[in-house]
């Protein structure tokens, strides 16, 4: 290798390990915008600046290399003239026969079955959520949501999921989906939709009332025989803008309800039965038959019967001589 190419390969090297710097730097700034700790956050930004600065380094080595690297290198090494390569002489190529009969193949077979690939789409809010839309704050495009934790149940103080996995067994009574979120604006428009084998079978949707930063969940506790075996999915909205998916599965088949007896067709007869007779004794012979305050003449002849002879009929002083 001569000064010439060595020196381009110096260049070369330091370009490119600038653009990786810088691209690391880059990202680590972005990726430090996640964080929730500040300390974790403040140390992801000063790494992200130190390899920016060491790719604005190496650019400006670059530079002084394809600037004054030959000439520096000149001046301790004499330039030692090089043999050109003359130009060989290039047969000319001699004429290829060409095949006169061509085989056609009879029979060509035909697969069986063919695989057509499934459409894999963005996941949407359906129109009867999005009917149900009652906010008008704009949602925040830099929120964030973590990956969906599935499980059996959770602690209200620490968000620790109980029996977490993603393939459950029946019978079940409910899945909780646990995330940590950031960025989040008080009142915007918050969807979660529960799919079942891509047929959605819950969801629930409101303004939203919570931090900015912090942990969430979404859960589904229906009857216990509408946990049918099959892949499970929910998707995490944010007004219209899609943020994260789970997926789970559930083996076994779901547990049948316990019918209740239907009710007796003798206690509906004689409830019937009681209802007609009051019916058919509307005549209410017992307000017209008020006789008692009518018989009300006992009263009214207690003081006629007290008649006053006692001061008329005074005979027993005159006998008294």
């Amino acid at each position: 290798m001569d000064i010439k190419a060595g020196i381009q390969t110096a260049i070369f090297l330091a370009v490119l390990g600038g653009l990786l710097c810088f691209w690391l730097g880059l990202r680590a700034i972005r990726s430090a915008r996640r964080l929730l700790y500040y300390q974790l956050r403040h140390k992801r930004v000063a790494q992200g600046q130190r390899l920016i600065l060491t790719a604005a380094g190496l650019g400006l080595l670059a530079l002084v290399l394809g600037r004054f690297g030959e000439p520096v290198a000149y001046t301790f090494y004499q330039p030692s003239p090089t043999i050109t390569p003359s130009p060989t002489i290039t047969l000319t190529p001699t004429i290829t026969l060409s095949p006169t009969i061509t085989l056609t193949p009879t029979e060509t077979e035909t697969p069986s079955i063919t695989d057509t690939p499934t459409v894999t789409t963005t996941p949407y809010i359906p129109p009867e959520v999005e009917a149900v839309f009652t906010s008008v704050v704009t949602p925040n495009p830099a929120a964030l949501f973590s990956p969906l934790v599935f499980a059996e149940g959770f602690n209200l103080q620490t968000y620790a999921p109980v029996k977490a996995g993603t393939v459950f067994q029946n019978p079940l009574q409910r899945i909780v989906a646990i995330y940590s979120y950031d960025g989040m604006l008080s009142g915007v428009q918050w969807s979660a939709l529960w799919y079942r084998e891509g047929q959605l079978v819950h969801f629930e949707s409101g303004p939203w009332d919570g931090n900015t930063g912090g942990y969430g969940f979404t859960e589904w506790n229906p009857p216990a025989d509408q946990w049918q075996p099959g892949n499970y999915e929910v998707q995490i909205f944010v007004g219209l803008d899609w943020k994260v998916v789970g997926r789970f599965i559930v083996e076994g088949a779901a547990s049948t309800a316990t019918p209740t007896p239907p009710a007796s067709p003798t206690a509906s007869a004689t409830a019937t039965m009681q209802i007609q007779p009051s019916t058919t004794d509307t005549a209410t012979p017992l307000p017209s038959a008020t006789r008692i305050p009518t018989l009300t003449f006992t009263p009214s002849r207690l003081p006629s019967a007290t008649r006053t002879p006692r001061p008329s009929d005074t005979p027993w002083p005159t006998q008294t001589p």
